[in-house]
């Protein structure tokens, strides 16, 4: 409260004016004023005339008006207090108890499932495999999840696509845990070279896997819905749904037609499902797994060879592997693999261990092959045999190396640097075939058309058809002349008396005594041998040429 003092005309004394003030000052203090304010006092200044404001009273709540209770009172008695459910705030030790809290999506209960269930109950040695397979990757897969917040159901997939196998591959060339096709894992940046196959990697399968996930609930709005596009595909899912919309159907997973590899899909996830949340009821044994990490990630920033990671980690190759089944080659390169996975206690033993050595870290590099060549003359650049180059980079037989191809190699003097990035992140290997065709004019049978004669030559029917221009089961009369491409025959050495089979006439190989190049007859050159002779020889081949079954021209290579 502020005390404002005002002066007006008086013809009191100054110290009767002065009295007037000090008592309304002792009246404000035992009236319980706050704060005083004094003006500084004019002798010739009028006379003080105090006015106080009135008091404002706090802003409160309306007082509400006495609650009056009519009739008897009654008696306060006892009673039990209802429990209300307690949730524990401890972390579960066993994973598969945090599995079974985190269960949010609509169970399916059908025939289907309780087979599936029937199936796997009946294969306990198959469910404690792949269970104690799963104990590597599944904490980080249930980390995952919980931090996107989805149903805890899609951390048991794995078991439905690969029973926790990071090399699975299927007969369609699906690969990994997740098992993502080769096109649906570019689009989802998993890369797949030469060096490394991404769809195989934990970390970047999982985030594929879920991201793609997620995208398939927000189109269909529906967990089992999204689960039957991961296996069938979207498109197909929706065509599916289309139809059974323009047919005024349902449109639910069970209501839908489908093949029935997906139609058995979501039950059998649910039948694991179930066997997760009640073993007992199902007799089956759980393997513990600890709810903590069983790996760690850990940054490379040089290349380095599998087998020297394995052993500064004090690990088998077998469990590094396992860790890191993306790396098919004996080298890790940094540029493309930065970081690693090495079970926990060991990553501690492999940062100790690198610091200690004193060696080199790789012994194998990349190599981009600079023109078109040979394996025999690639080998000789990269200073190791042909078998060899041919077993580490899978080279097929009787091909040849395009440019721009990406082969390990030894690290040597003139390949001894870290593998570049473009490289571990692209590196393929482009081939050609090595051997050369010629064109080859052969006679048909009786009775066989452009396919029989094709087979019989080893040459496919659809090629022979191009060439001949004609239908590939086209008929074909008795002795009617077919072009083929077939390979050609490494020439005979000078001088060799040798015979070679040509072009087949009736099931029976024919010979012919000099080999023929570019439509012309070669002579042999006979040491001392007189004009005469010469003569005589170059008339008796013109004769065979006669009698030869096939007429050979030219292809120069093509």
């Amino acid at each position: 409260m502020n005390l404002t003092l005002r002066f007006s005309a008086s013809n009191q004394p100054l110290r009767h004016r002065a009295g007037g003030v000090l008592l309304a000052l002792g009246a404000l203090v035992l009236g319980g004023c706050a704060t005083t304010t004094l003006p500084e006092v004019n002798p010739s200044a009028p006379t003080v005339q105090v006015q106080t404001p009135q008091a404002v009273p706090p802003a409160t709540r309306p007082a509400s008006p006495p609650m009056i209770v009519q009739g008897p009172l009654s008696e306060i008695g006892t009673a039990p207090a209802a429990r209300a459910p307690v949730a524990t705030l401890a972390a579960p030790t066993d994973l598969w108890d945090r599995i079974r809290r985190g269960f949010a999506m609509t169970d399916l209960d059908n025939d289907l499932v309780r087979d599936r269930e029937q199936w796997y109950a009946t294969r306990p040695d198959y469910i404690q495999r792949m269970t104690e397979r799963s104990s590597r990757y599944l904490f980080h897969i249930v980390e995952e999840i919980e931090r996107r917040n989805m149903p805890m159901e899609l951390a048991l997939l794995p078991f439905i696509e690969s029973a926790f196998n990071p090399q699975a591959v299927s007969s369609a060339r699906a690969a990994g845990m997740w098992q993502f096709m080769p096109a649906t894992g570019q689009s989802f940046d998993l890369k797949q070279n030469m060096f490394r196959d991404d769809r195989r990697d934990v970390l970047a399968s999982t985030r594929a896997a879920l991201d793609y996930l997620q995208q398939l609930h927000s189109r269909f709005g529906d967990w089992h819905l999204a689960l039957a596009a991961y296996n069938w595909g979207q498109g197909s899912v929706n065509r599916a749904i289309t139809r059974n919309l323009r047919e005024g159907l349902p449109t639910g997973y069970t209501d839908l037609t489908m093949p029935m590899e997906t139609r058995m899909y979501v039950p059998k996830l649910q039948a694991v499902k179930n066997i997760i949340a009640r073993p007992e009821a199902f007799s089956a044994a759980l393997p513990l797994i600890g709810n903590h990490p069983f790996f760690d990630t850990v940054v490379i920033e040089r290349d380095m060879d599998v087998a020297l990671i394995a052993r500064l980690s004090e690990i088998s190759e077998a469990d590094f592997r396992a860790l890191n089944p993306s790396i098919n080659q004996p080298i890790v390169m940094a540029a493309g693999t930065p970081n690693i996975l090495l079970p926990w206690d060991s990553a501690t033993v492999f940062q100790r261990n690198l610091q200690a050595h004193d060696g080199r870290l790789a012994s194998w590099t990349a190599w981009v092959v600079p023109s078109t060549m040979t394996v025999a003359q690639a080998a000789k650049q990269a200073g190791l045999s042909e078998s060899e180059l041919r077993r580490l980079n899978n080279i097929p037989p009787r091909m040849k190396l395009r440019a721009g191809s990406s082969l390990l190699v030894p690290r040597t003097g003139q390949h001894n640097r870290d593998v570049a990035e473009h490289v571990a992140d692209n590196g393929h290997l482009s081939l050609q075939p090595e051997v050369i065709l010629k064109r080859v004019s052969v006679k048909a049978r009786k009775g066989e058309n452009l396919t029989k004669l094709a087979n019989r030559y080893g040459v496919s029917p659809v090629s022979a058809a191009g060439w001949n221009k004609l239908a590939v089961n086209a008929a074909l009369k008795p002795g009617q002349r077919i072009t083929l491409m077939l390979p050609r025959k490494p020439a005979l050495a000078s001088g060799s008396s040798a015979k070679r089979p040509v072009a087949k006439s009736n099931g029976k190989k024919r010979t012919q005594s000099a080999a023929r190049s570019n439509g012309k007859d070669n002579k042999r050159a006979v040491a001392n041998s007189s004009a005469k002779t010469a003569a005589s020889q170059k008339s008796s081949n013109r004769v065979a040429a006669k009698k030869a079954p096939t007429k050979v021209a030219a292809s120069n290579g093509k």
